[in-house]
């Protein structure tokens, strides 16, 4: 399940897996809440399969889920887990948990390294090494130690997440699905610097908050520390968020009015 671990249908496609493997179907649905709701990653921990179908399935699967290989942690409680990346501790993504009273934020990667080329950027100048997959970002939440406990999560670290758009979606799929983690969107806010192709699906599929990387608000002088201005200026993407976002305040006031109607 590790390259394919969060589509829209995931428990139907796993019910398809545990039926290949002599499990009833509704196995699939008992794995995802094991893996999602539980925050499990060891099939042979799933009790409620049976022993010969969890054997079965572990001939071929694997959870998927990495553990971080080192945890840094400072007086204010944040603490910074490093996760390697295709079981590499050398080409490793950060992952934060920062707490403010009763809320613990998880600062989240979607890439090693970055394309995008931010002058002020440490993770620029490492250039960029892969993006990550859906189980790469749902490691980051699964397997530190504050898992349980997390209330909000901003894709803010290491990466553009817009530049891996389908694998974070995917991620963000299995934290608002009701099989899933079932956080509400708005638990959740990406940041970008404005990758206006990627940006308008976003805007189109997600209903999770967005925080536009600015920088600087005169073109010429973010043209000098964010390259990304050249292809996509700051200009452009303000005006799609706009012109979006009339059309989300005019699909909700048709929504009332319908709702009025019945």
């Amino acid at each position: 399940w590790s390259s394919d671990v969060c589509s829209s249908d995931l428990p139907s496609e796993l019910g398809e897996t545990a039926l290949s493997k002599g499990l009833p179907g509704f196995a699939g649905k008992q794995v995802a809440r094991w893996m999602y709701v539980r925050r499990e990653t060891s099939l042979e921990a799933m009790t409620d399969l049976s022993k010969s179908g969890r054997e079965a399935l572990g001939e071929e699967f694997e959870v998927g889920a990495a553990m971080p290989v080192s945890v840094v942690c400072s007086a204010d409680g944040t603490r910074k887990y490093l996760f390697p990346v295709d079981g590499d501790p050398q080409n490793a993504v950060e992952a934060v948990m920062i707490p403010d009273d009763d809320r613990k934020t998880l600062c989240v990667s979607s890439q090693a390294g970055c394309k995008m080329g931010c002058k002020f950027c440490m993770t620029g100048r490492q250039g960029f090494h892969g993006n990550l997959s859906a189980a790469d970002i749902l490691s980051q939440f699964i397997t530190i130690d504050e898992s349980s406990e997390l209330t909000n999560a901003v894709f803010m670290g290491m990466g553009e997440p817009l530049d891996n758009w389908e694998n974070v979606k995917r991620a963000i799929d299995v934290l608002t699905a009701p099989w899933g983690f079932a956080w509400s969107p708005k638990r959740i806010t990406l940041s970008t610097i404005g990758v206006i192709p990627n940006l308008r699906k976003y805007l189109d599929e997600s209903r999770c908050h967005l925080a536009v990387s600015l920088h600087n608000p005169f073109p010429e002088e973010r043209l000098e520390i964010m390259p990304v201005e050249k292809l996509y200026p700051m200009e452009d993407v303000l005006d799609l968020i706009r012109k979006e976002q009339l059309k989300l305040n005019e699909d909700i006031i048709d929504a009332d009015q319908a709702q009025k109607l019945r």
